[in-house]
């Protein structure tokens, strides 16, 4: 290993196995070449952030204007991400791995993200597990009754996510910097796997979190240039799907496929966290205040603008449009709230392959089967949609702007509480993907929840119907009443009192402060 590289904890032999001198090597010559850009872009959402504070709204870039008018297209798609009707999502751990590349999908992401809680263990066991999958070795035997997992013959197409670019990764210094988290999980990952996925008939392919620019889309291409040459791979081996899921990337999505373009897979509606960045951009617009969350469906106009425009743009290229997550999970022992939560998956999934999308989100496997039965009923034996060039949406900056409205409730306040503060309780304890509410909740949705109740105090939003404003005294006390609650309905189950105490105060003091935490994960994580 490198001087000039710290690995602050101990490393076991298969840890040592994955952060080898070659991985290692990537790690700082990635940290070396773009720490300090990486640094000035983040800089530079704090600048775009003033803007908007100061009232200038987002709109196309007139000194990118010929990128969108042009009619260039990004390379080629290799052939195993030509059908991606449906893919699943979860986090790295070695039962997950298993089965969701055993799910009847046709890929998997594999998150370091949202879903993902970065503690080391998770980190670089996560590693381990995909090496050991993509190597056909793995299996996991369940301690409760011996049960085993093994990869079947046929598999999902492996996608990676890495961190996105605000997150560090505190456990690896170089030169006593810590280093990007999203660049160190991308050169773990491609250097200790790329020729066993050559091998495989597959490739290196990611997905990209998070982004607010195509500047920001720039440098991971450059990333990308460099491992490639550092590791001689062929330039465009690599392949990436960009999530839009900030208000900002959207009007940049043009600009952002052409950045990548020798290295794009397509762009993905990331709906949650879209949400959430429309709230936190327009955090201090009393004018922009969204109603409750169950409100704010994909069926409202912002939110159909951003889907409508995201698939034209894709197809232009000809490359993929894929859809967003859908939150709902199968509920046992309730037929009919079972019933009602597939018949909402249905209906989303219908309502994303009618649009024009190549495919969608799941979290859970016992949805594939819905989620498949829509796409097949709209594309049949299509591997894509991308000939499907959506030349009748013309989507303006209003368009992407427009406010939706609705209620305000009370109910809607508590609703976001309970997931608020269950979500970062269970990310504080090493799991970042909680079933709550009958609903897969990840790092995006909990933002949504929090930052909704930020906004509220701050504008001192009222209850819809009433004169009842909700203030930071209000907040504290139905915080207290849902908490004592919480507690009484454990009785005297196993959980620790430290991690949910911790994830309360974060909650409130991150819900109340008068300047707004850009991620929850970025005070959370010191705890970890």
């Amino acid at each position: 290993m490198s001087e000039a590289i710290t690995i602050t904890p101990s490393l076991t032999m298969e840890e040592k196995e994955v952060t080898n001198p070659r991985a290692l090597g990537l790690v700082e010559l990635l940290h070396t070449q773009f720490n300090a850009r990486r640094l000035e872009l983040l800089e530079l959402r704090n600048l775009r952030q003033a803007e908007l504070d100061d009232g200038k709204k987002p709109d196309f870039l007139k000194s990118t204007q010929a990128i969108r008018e042009d009619n260039w297209v990004v390379s080629p798609i290799p052939h195993d991400l030509q059908d991606r009707r449906v893919e699943i999502t979860g986090p790295v751990d070695r039962k997950m791995v298993i089965n969701a590349l055993n799910a009847p999908v046709m890929t998997f992401m594999a998150d370091f993200e949202d879903s993902c809680s970065p503690t080391w263990s998770n980190i670089i066991h996560g590693q381990i597990n995909l090496r050991d999958a993509i190597n056909k070795d793995i299996e996991f035997i369940r301690e409760s009754d011996q049960k085993r997992y093994a990869l079947n013959q046929q598999t999902a197409t492996l996608i990676v996510r890495p961190r996105g670019w605000h997150l560090n990764e505190k456990h690896v210094l170089v030169n006593e910097e810590e280093v990007s988290g999203g660049l160190f999980d991308f050169a773990i990952f491609l250097a200790n796997n790329h020729e066993a996925l050559s091998q495989n008939g597959s490739g290196p392919y990611f997905y990209l979190p998070k982004l607010e620019s195509h500047l920001e889309a720039r440098l991971w291409n450059d990333v990308f240039i460099a491992a490639q040459d550092f590791l001689n791979i062929d330039r465009g081996t690599i392949k990436a799907t960009v999530l839009i899921e900030t208000i900002l990337a959207a009007f940049e999505m043009d600009e952002i496929l052409y950045e990548l373009r020798e290295h794009s897979a397509g762009l993905n509606c990331g709906r949650w966290d879209y949400i959430f960045s429309f709230i936190k951009k327009f955090r201090n617009d009393a004018d922009s205040i969204l109603p409750n969350r169950d409100e704010v469906m994909m069926t409202r106009h912002f939110l159909k603008s951003y889907v409508d425009g995201l698939i034209k743009t894709c197809h232009k290229r000809n490359v993929h449009a894929m859809g967003g997550m859908a939150a709902q999970i199968p509920i046992k022992n309730n037929t009919q709230k079972n019933n009602e939560a597939m018949s909402k998956v249905e209906s989303d999934k219908l309502r994303e392959a009618n649009a024009g999308h190549d495919g969608t989100w799941i979290a859970h496997p016992g949805l594939s089967s819905i989620a498949m039965e829509a796409f097949n009923s709209i594309m049949g034996d299509q591997a894509n949609q991308i000939s499907n060039k959506r030349d009748d949406v013309n989507i303006t900056s209003h368009d992407l702007l427009k406010v939706p409205n609705g209620m305000i409730t009370e109910e809607g306040l508590r609703h976001n509480i309970r997931v608020g503060v269950q979500y970062i309780e269970a990310w504080l304890s090493g799991n970042g993907c909680v079933p709550l509410y009958n609903l897969m909740e990840d790092a995006a949705t909990a933002e949504i929840s929090r930052s909704q109740i930020w906004q509220w105090i701050t504008h001192k939003a009222s209850f819809t119907g009433t004169n009842q404003t909700i203030d930071e005294n209000l907040f504290i006390s139905i915080l207290d009443q849902e908490m004592t609650q919480l507690i009484e309905l454990r009785g005297d189950s196993n959980f620790d009192q430290a991690n949910l105490d911790r994830a309360i105060d974060l909650f409130q003091s991150m819900s109340t402060s008068s300047d707004f935490d850009q991620f929850l994960t970025l005070p959370a994580y010191k705890f970890l």
